[in-house]
């Protein structure tokens, strides 16, 4: 009888080194890919976060700028009616009183 072994097989029907690291690697290619889609997945909830938290801080300046405006547009909006209350008192006083002479100092 007549026992075969590695070492007696020919060299060309063993797997060369490469060859059996080929047959891991697609294993190990899966890992990295699957490694790195997960970190780059991370990296974009974490960009995403950030860009949320700008935007919640660019809405919060601009309502309290907004808040400013409106109070200021209120505080000009009494001052402009309360000038037009007033000339139209000084023109009417004026006007009253002389005619054709308050339209001389015009």
């Amino acid at each position: 009888m007549q026992e075969q072994t590695t070492s007696s097989l020919p060299a060309s029907s063993l797997p060369s080194s490469s060859e059996r690291s080929s047959s891991s690697a697609p294993h190990l290619e899966i890992k990295e890919v699957l490694l790195r889609n997960r970190v780059s997945a991370q990296q974009a909830r974490e960009r995403k976060k950030a860009y949320l938290g700008e935007l919640e801080n660019r809405v919060k300046d601009l309502e309290n700028r907004n808040s400013e405006l409106e109070e200021r547009l209120s505080t000009l909006q009494n001052e402009n009616q309360m000038l037009r209350q007033i000339l139209k008192n000084t023109t009417g006083n004026k006007r009253g009183g002389g005619g054709s002479n308050a339209d001389a100092s015009l």
